[in-house]
């Protein structure tokens, strides 16, 4: 199927676009971060649970103005992000992953789609700069360095599992991405509470991070399954110990270790943050240095 060359060109531009989007909402969020109050003391939700909701406020400040404007342009960034990723399935014919461009805009929307729900859910909305300062950054990469051409496919991914093995694994890594940001926040405010004020309490961050990785770790292994029954298929085996399959493998493991760190009271707390903060590296060092330096059968990420 021809490349439908207008479609592509408005993909790149809505891509584009929301990039920009991310950094003025990012903006938004720090300066929010920055002029607010920190809370006099944390309020106590029906459960008993502290720091699941907010005090109410009699009226909006400007941070909380710039917070919500930055909550606006979160959303509308993700919008933009879907419909440059219709579009580039549109001008190819085929599933708008193949390549690492087109994977990292996948990534990240997953990425942004968790935060938004999350920031529905918990006071944690402040800590939006944060959370987009990596997204940002994996698009501008996936923009420039990895950026490939709208076309079709190699073939050894013209398969039926590039919409269903690429897609799973690509949507829970970038949920992952979520829950790393909020151990690695946990770390900081468990450390030295007193200089972050700002920052929700170690509880919020925990239930965070933990309820995050529930939601991605099924789909990871789902994916994992998937790539497996694939390569048997492609290549005549389930596993070969490929590099991106056994960092793969790992990343799988760190984070069973994490929930079940999780779920056993000597390993709450800091044990299991660091625990997710290892599978966060894994993540990132996977997503990169796996599909970029080293050479194996997954080596194809559109750079070429």
């Amino acid at each position: 199927m021809p490349v439908n060359e207008t479609l592509a060109t408005y993909s790149d531009w809505t891509f584009n676009s929301a990039v920009g989007v991310y950094v003025l909402a990012m903006v938004l969020y720090l300066c929010e971060q920055a002029f607010s109050r920190a809370p006099k003391k944390e309020p106590v939700a029906a459960g008993g649970i502290p720091g699941l909701v907010e005090e109410p406020r009699r009226d909006l400040g400007r941070p909380e103005r710039l917070g919500r404007m930055g909550a606006a342009l979160t959303v509308l960034g993700a919008a933009l992000q879907l419909v440059a990723l219709v579009l580039r399935g549109l001008s190819t014919g085929r599933a708008p992953w193949g390549n690492m461009y087109e994977y990292v805009i996948l990534l990240t929307l997953a990425a942004v789609v968790t935060w938004i729900v999350l920031m529905a859910k918990f006071p944690i909305r402040r800590l939006g700069g944060f959370v987009l300062l990596p997204i940002v950054i994996l698009m501008f990469l996936g923009g420039t360095v990895l950026y490939a051409e709208a076309a079709p496919v190699m073939p050894a991914l013209q398969s039926y599992w590039l919409a269903i093995h690429v897609s799973v694994i690509s949507i829970s890594s970038g949920i992952l991405l979520v829950p790393g940001i909020a151990s690695i926040l946990f770390l900081i405010k468990d450390r030295k509470p007193e200089k972050f004020p700002k920052v929700p309490s170690t509880d919020v961050l925990d239930r965070i991070a933990y309820r995050s990785t529930v939601l991605a770790f099924p789909l990871f292994t789902a994916g994992i399954i998937c790539g497996a029954i694939w390569a048997e298929a492609a290549w005549g085996r389930f596993w070969g110990w490929d590099p991106k399959e056994t960092v793969a493998f790992v990343s799988w493991v760190v984070y069973a270790a994490y929930l079940h760190a999780r779920a056993t009271a000597g390993w709450r707390g800091r044990g299991a943050a660091w625990i997710n903060v290892l599978g966060f590296a894994f993540t990132v060092f996977n997503l990169f240095f796996i599909n970029l330096v080293t050479s194996g059968l997954h080596s194809y990420a559109g750079l070429n």
